[in-house]
């Protein structure tokens, strides 16, 4: 069966519906209307229809979207009725700082690994998991089904443990390098570059200075 393009704009919302969607849940609301879903995301009612109808719709005429079920199927469209089993190579501060971010789990993303090359933090444990040495990597990944690395070493690393992890069967990396890392097709590459998501911030409040002058 052919499978549907999505667009990364839709793929990149689905995640906001869904964290907004479990707030609603929380808040003990069972049903909702686009419109009124709008409002909270800012996202128009029209969007949300149309970025929904990509996967089926999921709504009634007259009733809206039923708050618990559209929560359920985006997360299984996000893939997060899986366990995913992840590994973290970099064990400096962002490195355990991720491997200390507990509502990863929540998510179904289990951390089962932490590497680096620094012989002193060997056998340092983060929330339980031994620190090991990236030599121990090949036969780590060998004996255990892993496909998502975290990867938070320096730029001047980042591509020679790219390569070592994808020839280890490495599927997906999320990458927090400050570099583009060059991988075959069939490893899919998420880049989080804090810097320029920093300056972007910096460039709108810049420009609301502009705007509000006096």
């Amino acid at each position: 069966m052919e499978v549907k393009e999505i667009s990364k704009a839709v793929i990149k919302r689905l995640p906001r519906y869904y964290r907004y969607l479990g707030e609603l849940m929380e808040e003990g609301v069972e049903r909702i209307s686009s419109n009124d879903l709008s409002k909270k995301m800012r996202v128009t009612a029209s969007q949300i229809r149309q970025d929904l109808n990509n996967f089926g719709g999921f709504g009634q005429q007259g009733y809206g979207y039923n708050v618990s079920y559209l929560y359920t199927e985006i997360g299984k469209i996000l893939g997060l009725d899986t366990v995913h089993p992840m590994i973290i190579l970099g064990a400096g501060n962002l490195g355990q700082a991720l491997a200390n971010y507990v509502d990863f789990e929540k998510r179904g993303f289990r951390l089962v690994g932490i590497f680096d090359v620094n012989p002193i933090l060997e056998g340092i444990a983060v929330r339980g998991i031994e620190i090991q040495m990236i030599s121990d990597l090949p036969f780590f990944l060998k004996e255990n089904h892993v496909e998502i690395a975290v990867l938070t070493l320096p730029k001047n690393k980042a591509g020679e443990m790219a390569e070592l992890l994808v020839t280890n069967g490495i599927k997906a990396i999320w990458n927090f390098a400050h570099i583009d890392l060059e991988t075959p097709e069939n490893v899919i590459v998420e880049n989080v570059h804090l810097s320029e998501s920093l300056m972007t911030l910096s460039y709108n409040l810049s420009k609301y200075r502009q705007e509000h002058k006096d």
